[in-house]
């Protein structure tokens, strides 16, 4: 099997003798082209063997069948008519696919998948031979098919490791752990506004696979999941992604989900459950802030976005969220209210503190876990700290989080008790109200005593910063205005 040969590390070194090629980024990019082109090409047979007068919206001679495979006789294009077919035909053609708003989305996500793809390779030789590779893989196998999961899996970890674009990725353990918590139930759908890669989307499904028995549920199991993703390269990932996991009209979306005015969301815009990692650090302008009502207004994507899922949950929904530490204490007005809301028109029952290294090497912002529902609150909010594990100074590139890491979690998440340590308490319960009065919305509690000592990104240190310096000055504010109070007749300005 091609699996056996080393995929990714033919591909690899076939891709490092091409001067087109600039880092593993581009590498990755260059290969998921393809590898959609593949599997595309593989699900057409089956819906061509399924579906009556089945017709591609691919022309013939750009399906991957007819340009990348050899001939009956054994031939192939190769070299500069290789190059200039994909360059000059191939991609503008995908590109320009005739796409209207009836036409089904397992066909349209080719035209969007391309939008915005580039062939970065120039030597028509070395393309050959990277897709010969490709072409090496059997979909219709069903063993090898499954060892391809495995390798896709090595791919998006390569996006981890690449730098930057690993702003895409958030750990497998954070997101299979926020699944199992959800506990999902067939006959929901579930929805990722700033889906990457599809992470959360593929945990969710490895839940609710395990309750698919007859073909109802088979049916229900492939309209469960729903994505948007504004960035083109994830978007092409997790559109590859959900074709290998045999979701044959994957509803993913290439598009901003904050370009929308939040108070047009009706009942047919909101789901039962949501799991997402908000992009934080990131900053919007007036043209995104204009489609939020006044008092969540707010530069900062993580809070747009926080209020895009309070906006889009539906009645008794669930929600599951990755946020920063300065969401917890930040006290703009935008963040308090924020989680005004969560603390009164929301049930916020429970706050996962992660440890700071949980995204390490590729950010140093320590992150926490976020989960309610749309309901009334139910009385206590519990925070719960889990440490790092005893033979671990912190998480690596090499020795990543893994789920057993939660074990003490879920244990605890079953059969809630407070934990009290000589350094403070691990678990404990608040009441909205302390929350909200007592603690002026900052719910910056049961948090490490000993932070790690570590050298930040420049970038996450002037975050981090600003984060603590808002805070301060919403907190010197707070005092000034309890003391000029007692004055009497209050202080001249």
């Amino acid at each position: 099997m091609a699996m056996q040969s080393g995929f990714i590390k033919r591909i690899r070194d076939i891709m490092r003798m091409d001067a087109g090629i600039n880092g593993d980024a581009q590498r990755i990019e260059q290969m998921v082209w393809m590898l959609f082109l593949k599997v595309y090409d593989a699900k057409e047979d089956d819906w061509e063997l399924n579906e009556n007068n089945y017709t591609s919206i691919i022309p013939d001679e750009c399906r991957w069948r007819n340009w990348a495979q050899p001939d009956d006789n054994g031939h192939a294009m190769t070299g500069d008519k290789l190059l200039n077919f994909v360059n000059n035909t191939l991609f503008p053609t995908l590109k320009e696919l005739p796409v209207t708003p009836d036409t089904p989305v397992k066909k349209s996500i080719v035209k969007s998948t391309f939008e915005d793809a580039n062939n970065y390779m120039k030597d028509g030789v070395y393309l050959r031979q990277v897709i010969d590779v490709i072409d090496e893989i059997e979909f219709d196998d069903v063993k090898e098919s499954h060892a391809f999961g495995f390798v896709y899996e090595e791919i998006l970890r390569g996006l981890q490791a690449a730098g930057s674009s690993g702003e895409f990725y958030t750990p497998r353990a954070v997101t299979d752990f926020m699944a199992l918590m959800i506990q999902p139930k067939l006959g929901e759908k579930m929805a990722d506004f700033a889906c990457g890669t599809g992470g959360f989307i593929t945990s969710w499904l490895g839940q609710l696979q395990k309750q698919v028995k007859d073909t109802v549920a088979q049916k229900q199991f492939d309209d469960s999941i729903y994505g948007i993703e504004k960035k083109p390269f994830p978007y092409l990932l997790c559109v590859t992604n959900m074709l290998l996991h045999d979701i044959e009209v994957p509803n993913i979306y290439h598009m901003n989900s904050l370009k929308h005015n939040l108070l047009d969301y009706t009942d047919d815009d909101k789901f039962d459950v949501i799991l997402m990692n908000p992009p934080y650090g990131g900053h919007e302008d007036k043209s995104i802030q204009g489609f939020f009502p006044d008092d969540l207004t707010s530069s900062e994507t993580a809070d747009l976005f926080m209020s895009v899922i309070m906006y889009r949950l539906k009645k008794n929904g669930r929600a599951a969220v990755v946020v920063p530490d300065g969401f917890l204490f930040g006290l703009d007005n935008a963040k308090v209210a924020i989680k005004t809301k969560l603390l009164t028109e929301f049930n916020l029952h429970t706050v996962i503190r992660l440890p700071g290294s949980v995204f390490s090497p590729y950010t140093s912002i320590s992150t926490n876990l976020l989960f309610f529902d749309n309901k009334e609150p139910s009385g206590n909010v519990w925070f719960y700290r889990v440490d790092m594990p005893s033979d671990r100074k912190h998480f690596s590139k090499t020795k990543p989080m893994e789920l057993k890491h939660f074990d003490d979690c879920i244990a605890w998440w079953n059969d809630r008790k407070e934990i009290e340590l000589e350094d403070g308490p691990k678990a404990k319960k608040y009441s909205p109200d302390y929350l909200l009065n007592d603690q002026g919305c900052n719910i910056d509690l049961c948090g490490y005593p000993h932070k790690e000592e570590e050298v930040l990104d420049p970038l996450d240190t002037i975050r981090n910063y600003q984060e603590k310096r808002t805070t301060l000055n919403a907190e010197i504010d707070k005092v000034l205005a309890e003391l000029e109070a007692l004055l009497p007749g209050g202080v001249d300005e």
